[in-house]
């Protein structure tokens, strides 16, 4: 896992590749007529075990992604990826929003839908089941499935945990 430096160092590196999961079209209407403002959701990843998120809102498409990308850079996090997949079983609920995530073996893909496939695919994990339950808000998916993979615990973090050498855990000695 990445302390808290390298990864505000990755946040000012260009290796992070932003991905737009939604656009959402707000309309006031007023005296003068109606005024459109646009709110962007954005996820930005390294594909490599480094995620984040952020919330745009701006009067222009291309504003509210750019403001989405900052907010993202801002909320990184790193989440442990073993051989394209995901260490462990895990669910997690946002809201009106549930998500459960299940490792995959190799070449199975990944079998998520929208913003779930958005986010797991910017952190770098190739195979995976997933399901979503509940609101289908793409804002609440994503938050959702973020909290789920910040949950992970790699071996090395729950073998430290328990006070057992990993070797002993791997080779059985």
């Amino acid at each position: 896992m990445a302390d808290k430096k390298n990864i505000e160092r990755m946040a000012n590196d260009s290796e992070l590749k932003d991905r737009l999961v939604a656009i959402n079209r707000v309309t006031k209407v007023t005296k003068g007529g109606r005024t459109m403002r646009f709110a962007a959701i954005v996820v930005v990843g390294n594909e490599d075990g480094v995620i984040g998120y952020g919330l745009g809102k701006a009067g222009e498409v291309t504003a509210a992604i750019q403001k989405g990308v900052d907010a993202a850079k801002h909320n990184l996090i790193t989440v442990p990826v073993l051989k394209g997949t995901i260490p462990h079983e895990q669910s997690a609920k946002y809201r009106g929003s549930e998500v459960f995530l299940k490792p995959a073996t190799t070449g199975t893909g990944v079998k998520a839908g929208g913003a779930m496939r958005a986010v797991l695919e910017s952190v770098g994990i190739t195979d995976v089941l997933a399901k979503s339950k509940g609101s289908s808000n793409p804002h609440n998916l994503v938050k959702a499935t973020i909290l789920a993979l910040s949950e992970m615990r790699d071996a090395y973090t729950v073998a430290k945990n328990r006070g057992v050498a990993l070797e002993k855990v791997f080779t059985g000695k």
